[in-house]
């Protein structure tokens, strides 16, 4: 690789460089971040605004002795090519290559691996803390973003170090544009004055002071207008900070290296806690991600010439499907309400906040507060939704049992993006929902097979007054072939979709038109199988179990989750309670791990859950016999 970035292998290589140098490197970073991301898809528009911030921190600190630790990681791709992965980056996000995340295994310059909002202060705090009971010499640095800094983690650790009066720097990235438009009260907070004492008192002053002096006129209120603006950001963004503790430095341009470079010389010699306040544009360099930072925060392949994406052909999505529902629902009743956590976009949700703004509520990257939130809702006597994609519902699992399951109260819990979503990896895959839902009781968890199926199981959660949870996966809801969509859901009740005398195999949701092709294969293989969509993961069909347990020699359980307190899990111990009849139950599904990146196709292949593979598994099985 030719120009500076050639010349740039490792952290310290950067040390050398001239101002000059550093700006070409920074262009030179942004050329390669787009050329792999519109082949392999990955987190652009805020990665592209923090190059000079990634630059600068590690052209000022000694990584990985000194540690960077970066908020969820959409940031990090400057990162990860100034520290050593420059040759592997093109790998992004493939099965086997880089991760679109920090990954403490993938480099001793990823301190840890992270995907969810506003862990970075808190696990940063830590290694500050540790590394002074051991009397070790090094600086502690968290980058965490405008909205991952307005939840609620993030306001602990804050409140934590500055009573410790710990040495550790906090670098707010403020690129001015979360996943969605920034929501709650502090992110107005850091663009608008209020109720600041000392701004309105000065102000107040001012404007008596500019009075009474005479023909001054609109001249002066002009003036003073600009010198209040002035005053608002000398005062305003660090107010909150110096009171809990910390330093407050800015706002300064984190795009001008040179600048954020000066700054940075001047702080990390202090041994106190200090939040350095930077203000960078999100998609900075390319044009299409500055006028849409939405539309290019995660993307797949596009044309970076153009800014489209890759045309994609297939049915409608679960999320599209959910999304159409709850907006037909909502027109019919009025007590149907929508929240979300800054994924308006991502569950499917916009159509019904445009049609339904005053039950709509987006309350920003705040899961807990979300589901809580969701109870009081239900208790004033309206129906929430709360979509949520499965990795960060369980960021609330306290709340879902104590603030809904405890209440009793009718709260539907719509679980996007169950079951393995990809290239985003362990910190994303939702592969953990059945297993904590099922441990909860008073709920009833439900999962589709396809998009209709899905739409009928939200109109049927919104007729129960009990807590409920449906799970779906990412990505296409083809109607599965040859089965019905038409039948009404009745309570608890699976359905079969095709006979066998030879074996049974009982799936779930994403897994039945796997099934189904699976026992294609058999059939080809003169094993006959009884196929059936469970519907209902909780409470179990129990006359379908007695009679399939009471038929069958054989009986397989198919779950896109882990198996370990899974659906298998929940069959197996109602078979350990009936009495013996020679049935023995196999689970098929996710193992006992966190699953790696990859496409959810050569995952599926990988851990034997695609047709074929299940058909092989199955004959071996049987043949094991």
């Amino acid at each position: 690789m030719s120009g500076v970035l050639g010349k740039v292998n490792a952290p310290e290589d950067i040390k050398r460089l001239s101002a000059e140098e550093l700006k070409v490197l920074a262009a030179e970073i942004r050329e390669l971040i787009i050329r792999v991301t519109s082949e392999k898809g990955g987190h652009l528009a805020a990665s592209l605004g923090a190059v000079e911030l990634a630059i600068a921190l590690h052209y000022c600190l000694s990584s990985p002795k000194d540690k960077i630790i970066w908020d969820v990681g959409h940031q990090s791709y400057a990162h990860k090519i100034l520290t050593g992965r420059k040759a592997r980056f093109a790998t992004l996000r493939e099965m086997g290559g880089l991760s679109g995340f920090p990954n403490a295994g993938e480099s001793v310059h990823d301190i840890f691996t992270s995907g969810h909002s506003a862990t970075s202060i808190s696990s940063a705090l830590g290694l500050a803390c540790s590394r002074d009971i051991q009397g070790e010499n090094n600086k502690v640095v968290a980058v965490i973003g405008d909205s991952s800094l307005a939840t609620g983690l993030a306001f602990e650790a804050l409140n934590n170090g500055g009573h410790r009066k710990t040495d550790i720097l906090v670098v707010l990235n403020d690129n001015e544009h979360s996943i969605s438009k920034p929501v709650g009260a502090f992110s107005r907070y850091l663009n608008n004055l209020i109720t600041n004492p000392l701004y309105n008192r000065v102000r107040e002053e001012t404007e008596n002071l500019i009075k009474n002096i005479p023909g001054m006129g609109q001249t002066a209120y002009k003036t003073l207008k600009k010198f209040q603006e002035g005053l608002k950001n000398l005062i305003l963004p660090g107010i909150i900070f110096e009171e809990m503790g910390f330093r407050y430095f800015g706002p300064v341009d984190g795009n001008d290296i040179e600048q954020i470079v000066a700054i940075l010389r001047k702080i990390l010699p202090f041994r106190e806690p200090v939040l350095l306040h930077t203000v960078t544009k999100k998609g900075r360099g390319y044009k299409f991600a500055e006028e849409d930072p939405i539309k290019f925060h995660g993307v797949g392949a596009f044309d970076p010439a153009t800014g489209k994406a890759a045309e994609e052909k297939g049915a409608k999505s679960f999320t599209a499907h959910f999304g159409a529902k709850m907006t037909a629902l909502a027109d019919k009743n009025k007590k149907i309400a929508a929240i979300t956590a800054a994924m308006p976009q991502g569950t499917g949700l916009e159509s019904f906040a445009e049609k339904f703004p005053d039950r709509f509520f987006d309350v920003g990257i705040t899961e807990s507060h979300a589901v809580t939130f969701a109870g009081g809702l239900a208790k004033g006597g309206l129906r929430p939704v709360v979509a949520i994609y499965s990795t960060f519902l369980q960021r609330a699992y306290d709340q879902i049992i104590h603030d809904v399951m405890l209440q009793d109260l009718p709260v539907v819990f719509c679980v996007d993006r169950a079951g393995l979503v990809g290239e985003d990896g362990p910190t994303h895959h939702g592969i953990f929902d059945i297993a904590y839902f099922r441990s909860m009781p008073r709920v009833v968890v439900m999962a589709p097979k396809d998009g209709l199926e899905l739409e009928m199981m939200l109109e049927k959660s919104l007729e129960m007054k009990v807590p409920v949870a449906i799970r779906y996966p990412r990505g296409e809801a083809k109607q599965v072939v040859g089965a019905s969509s038409t039948m009404p859901i009745e309570f608890g009740r699976s359905e079969k979709l095709r006979r066998g005398k030879d074996i049974a195999i009982i799936a779930v949701g994403s897994m039945v038109n796997k099934a189904l092709g699976a026992a294609d294969v058999l059939s080809k293989n003169s094993i006959e199988s009884l196929v059936v969509n469970a519907r209902f993961i909780k409470p179990l069909d129990t006359a379908m179990l007695e009679e399939v347990l009471g038929s069958y020699h054989t009986v397989f359980t198919v779950e896109e989750g882990v198996v370990a307190g899974g659906f298998g899990s929940s069959v197996l111990e109602f078979a350990s309670r009936r009495p013996r009849t020679g049935a023995k139950v196999h689970c098929i599904g996710l193992p006992d791990e966190f699953i790696e990146h990859g496409s959810r196709e050569e995952l599926l292949r990988k851990y034997h859950m695609t047709s074929d593979e299940m058909a092989g598994n199955i004959m071996r099985e049987i043949r094991g016999q």
